[in-house]
């Protein structure tokens, strides 16, 4: 058996030894337990990485033919402008 030493935040060394203490058992096998549990749980391989892509985003087309696109602009900008008056 192998000897490690761990640090842990205060607050998860008082619950792991009350939880310990209450079930009879040291602190070092509630360790091992727990280690075994996560291991058989999320196994010893790392997952594959995916490959990250750029999302695609599916905004249903062009609804302003772009020769317009201008006029369009041109026009509403006029109208807030009125607006503000």
């Amino acid at each position: 058996m192998t000897r490690t030493q761990i640090q842990l935040p205060d607050e998860l060394y008082k619950r792991a030894k009350s939880f310990a203490v209450k079930r009879e058992l040291s602190l070092a096998e509630m360790t091992r337990r727990g280690l075994e549990l996560f291991l058989a749980r999320f196994g010893d391989e790392a997952p594959a990485a995916k490959r990250w892509s750029l999302p695609k985003v599916r905004a249903g087309g062009i609804k302003v033919p772009l020769t317009q696109l201008h006029d369009i602009a041109a026009e509403d900008e006029s109208t807030c402008s009125l607006r503000r008056k």
